[in-house]
Order: structure tokens, then sequence, then C-alpha cells
């Protein structure tokens, strides 16, 4: 099978800068380590075209994905290009009902992490008792476990306990994160891991402290103030690409 599709000369320049966006953030996630085997995925909405999307060719690593190999889909996961790889069915079927439903989630990303299925695993879920914790308390929705998502009925149920959260604990399962940019889901999932990661340490450690409520309020007032300039995320992504630079520029290609 080939291991990379040629840039196609009818391609937007808009499609290709969202290509390279996408194929950096899964190089980040795998250098994270939050890639598994090669399951979970990352979508992203094709800007200036209709129900046209990018995600990772099933059967490369994370590490893997460059952006003339990720696979352009429609709102129902068909190809819209002449990839020689396939959609993972369980990965598309759960991000065409909230990008469907959804015009803000341009960006989203799902994860097997060890700490986040844990605590999606737990009686009670996420527990404010942590900085970053105290960042999600009230932001985050939860779905109990249905079995592996590769049916669309399952949808409406998806988007009801989604709600008005842009991010969910899919029970006994893991990480469900959207954002209107990619950095802003790669924040966004980042932040989560580690309120899951520290939750995790904190229960092995001993009691732990419950942040007040009256605290907890005051903390999401002021949080955006430490936010660095260029839009949620922004920073904090283009440093991970750095990173990832100096390990493989492959995704560029």
């Amino acid at each position: 099978m080939a291991t990379a599709v040629l840039r196609n000369s009818r391609m937007s320049e808009a499609e290709w800068a969202a290509r390279q966006e996408l194929a950096a953030c899964y190089r980040v996630f795998a250098m994270l380590g939050w890639d598994e085997l090669i399951y979970n995925h990352i979508s992203l909405k094709v800007p200036d075209e209709q129900d046209a999307f990018l995600i990772n060719p099933f059967g490369l690593h994370f590490s893997e994905v460059k952006a003339s190999n990720l696979v352009k889909i429609d709102i129902d996961g068909n190809k819209l290009d002449d990839n020689p790889y396939p959609v993972n069915l369980a990965g598309f079927v759960q991000h065409s009902v909230f990008h469907r439903n959804l015009p803000d989630a341009h960006c989203i990303a799902h994860t097997h992490t060890t700490a986040g299925m844990a605590v999606s695993s737990l009686e009670g879920g996420l527990q404010p008792v942590n900085f970053y914790a105290a960042n999600w308390v009230g932001q985050v929705a939860y779905h109990d476990f249905e079995g592996v998502t590769v049916r669309s009925e399952e949808g409406a149920r998806l988007i009801e306990h989604l709600g008005d959260k842009r991010a969910m604990l899919l029970k006994n399962h893991g990480i469900l994160v959207m954002g209107r940019t990619v950095p802003e889901a790669f924040l966004k999932h980042w932040s989560l891991q580690r309120a899951c990661e520290i939750q995790l340490v904190t229960m092995q450690a001993g009691t732990p402290l419950t942040i007040p409520a009256d605290v907890l309020a005051v903390h999401q007032r002021d949080i955006s103030k430490t936010q660095a300039p260029g839009g949620p995320g922004r920073a904090d992504f283009d440093a991970m690409v750095r990173r990832v630079d100096k390990i493989d520029p492959s995704w560029r290609d």
C-alpha cells in the first residue's frame, strides 16, 4: 500500500494548510504518548467546503500521519479522494454526529489515554481536586458506555448528553474534546488529560483536598486572563509543533 498520497493540484491552499495543521496535531499527540496503536482519531472540517472532513488513515500510527496521507471524507464517512487507506468506522460514526449537529465543532479529538480511561471509569468521574480539574468543573459531559461506537442510533444520546458542553468523558472509554480550531482542541485535551493524571496520583497518595465551590468560581472567572496571544491554544500548540519538528518534520509532506 502506498505510504503517502501526493498533493493534488486541485487542492485549495486552505485545505493544504488544514492538512498540515492536523498532521502536526497527530504528531504532537504521538510525542505526548496519547496514541493507541493505530486507533483513536482527530478529525477536522475542511475550510470553505460543505460537509468535508479530514481524518487519519486507518492502519497508520499517529507518528506516521502526514498532510498528504490524511483521508478526505464526507459527513457520512465516504471518501472524497483517491486515498488508498480506509477510514476507521468506529472513528467517524462518533465524530460525524458532532460535526453534523455542532457548527462550532471544527476539530474533534478522541483518545484512550490511560488517565482518561481510568477517570472515565471512576464513580463520580473528574473531581475538583487540582488546578486543572478546577478549569473543568461544570464543563464536562458524561455518556454511558454502549459498546464500540459503530451504530448511528447512539448519536442522539451522545448529543443529548453533551448538551452545551464541548468536552465529554465517555464512561469506561476515554476522552472526547472539540474545538473551533486545532490548537483549541489540543489545549482542551492537554488540560483535561493533566487533570485526570493528577487526580489519579492524588488518590493513590491519600485523601484528596476538594476545592471549595466559591474558589472554583473565582478560578474559572480569572483563568482566561492567563491565555497567551494568538487565540485559545495557539501558542501552546505551536510550541509543541516546534518540539515535533526536532524529532521528525515529515508531517509537513
